[in-house]
């Protein structure tokens, strides 16, 4: 794989806190007080598991070319 589009939804719960998640990655899902906060875990969590895959041979990118995009 050689290029790397991930996709961060937002959502807001009814108690204020907001959930982001990264489709193409099961399992990163997290939450934040705001949408920055939640953006940002969201990027560290997808960061981790993309590295766990590459260490372990599942994933060969071209990180040059990683992007985030933000939906909301």
């Amino acid at each position: 794989m050689s290029h790397i589009q991930l996709t961060i939804r937002l959502l807001r719960e009814t108690d204020g806190r907001w959930i982001a998640d990264v489709s193409e990655l099961p399992g990163v899902t997290v939450y934040g007080t705001t949408p920055q906060e939640a953006t940002l875990k969201a990027k560290a969590l997808a960061l981790r598991v993309i590295a766990e895959e590459i260490e372990h041979g599942e994933l060969q990118p071209d990180c040059d070319s990683l992007h985030f995009s933000i939906a909301a």
